[in-house]
């Protein structure tokens, strides 16, 4: 009984973006460093926190990443959907009965896998709170200490890419993520800039952003395939999983979907397609833990690379440490975490450790993070919402 889950907790929040990160968008592409024709200012993060707490008084935490042009939906949507329909499947249920709560989320809501997954994520971090455990521990195991991080580059001039690319280098990273679609040309003298500078001492994957039609995304792949693609992100349409198949069968280098995954059944669909050869997963996309590791046991089965990447806060962070150290020997890629290059605040009280290019393990139970409730009351947009068993 101590371990039921008492009371769920909801709380929007806007971290604004860094000054110098600011300005470098201001020098890029359409004013957001990538090749999205979103029409608004991109000024900072927006997310929902989640706290779930049991009779016990143990506390699991949550958090989810949200950009309308991508997701689709608003801190305040996710938030309804928990208060009007989700949350009603974990009250008064225990959090290691994490199938049961993701199959009647999952009967009860369609889609909605954001909303799920933050509900989701709080529960692992719930149990390795109750059972003393860290949630890598849980998941696959203690395999390393650290991993390795790539870093993202805006899409702006090639001497600012280069320059951007340069400064990260020097601070131990290894792997870079170029933003492209400027056009085939210039795309091709950016990575040849980048390569040429710094030779086979990094390794480059590229970010399209939905640019292209899927036969220029096949013309701007093989352009920049001699200089050592690990892969190409999203290079066409979101919707467009045809356009994507034709794409992946003319070219070499491995396609990974972003804009265009958000589910399982979407990415099953996309490799049955034969559409892409790399599973992007974070904490968005598939929802939550216990989707991510089905994804990634498919896409294992199936021979497929698995890479983790994100912008989040302190929290969804610690997610993607967690999951790539217990799955260590698996993961093909550095993973990718940016938001603490990108916001003023991570919202936690124990910094992770980013030094050489690496993040460390955050040590203690379930994520190993504690949430900072200060800087929570600072960034909130909105009431907490608070759902409590009747």
């Amino acid at each position: 009984m101590r371990n039921e889950i008492e009371t769920i907790e909801l709380t929007p929040i806007h971290v604004p973006f860094k000054d110098a990160v600011r300005e470098a968008m201001k020098q890029s592409e359409g004013g957001l460093g990538m090749a999205i024709a979103a029409e608004e200012a991109w000024l900072g993060g927006d997310f929902v926190i989640c706290k779930l707490i049991t009779r016990g008084g143990n506390i699991g935490i949550g958090e989810s990443f949200l950009w309308l042009p991508e997701s689709g939906v608003s801190p305040y949507q996710v938030i309804d959907s928990i208060k009007n329909c989700l949350g009603k499947y974990l009250l008064g249920e225990s959090p290691f009965n994490i199938e049961k709560i993701n199959y009647r989320m999952d009967i009860n809501l369609a889609n909605n896998e954001i909303a799920k997954g933050i509900l989701d994520m709080a529960c692992y971090d719930l149990m390795g709170q109750i059972t003393d455990s860290s949630v890598c521990e849980l998941i696959g195991g203690k395999n390393v200490v650290e991993i390795p991080l790539a870093a993202l580059i805006p899409l702006g001039e090639p001497i600012l890419m280069k320059g951007i690319t340069r400064s990260y280098f020097k601070k131990g990273f290894k792997t870079f993520r170029l933003k492209l679609g400027k056009g085939v040309q210039e795309d091709k003298e950016i990575i040849e800039t980048i390569r040429n500078t710094f030779g086979v001492k990094i390794r480059l994957r590229v970010d399209y952003n939905q640019a292209y039609s899927p036969s220029m995304a096949v013309r701007a792949i093989k352009e920049i395939e001699p200089f050592g693609i690990d892969y190409a992100e999203q290079p066409v349409r979101a919707d467009d999983y045809i356009g994507m198949a034709y794409v992946q069968k003319r070219v070499d280098t491995p396609l990974m979907a972003h804009e265009g995954f958000f589910s399982i059944k979407d990415f099953i669909s996309l490799v049955e397609l034969g559409a892409v050869r790399v599973l992007g997963i974070n904490s968005e996309r598939p929802g939550g833990v216990t989707k991510a590791l089905k994804a990634f046991n498919y896409a294992k089965m199936r021979g497929l690379g698995v890479v983790l990447h994100n912008q989040p806060l302190g929290i969804a962070s610690a997610m993607h440490i967690h999951f790539h150290i217990a799955k260590f020997h698996y993961i093909d890629y550095a993973t990718e975490l940016f938001g603490q290059e990108m916001l003023i605040d991570d919202l936690i009280l124990n910094p992770i450790n980013y030094s050489n290019g690496m993040a460390k393990l955050p040590e203690g139970p379930g994520w190993g993070v504690k949430l900072d409730e200060i800087a929570l009351e600072r960034y909130a947009t909105g009431e907490t919402i608070i759902l409590k068993k009747k």
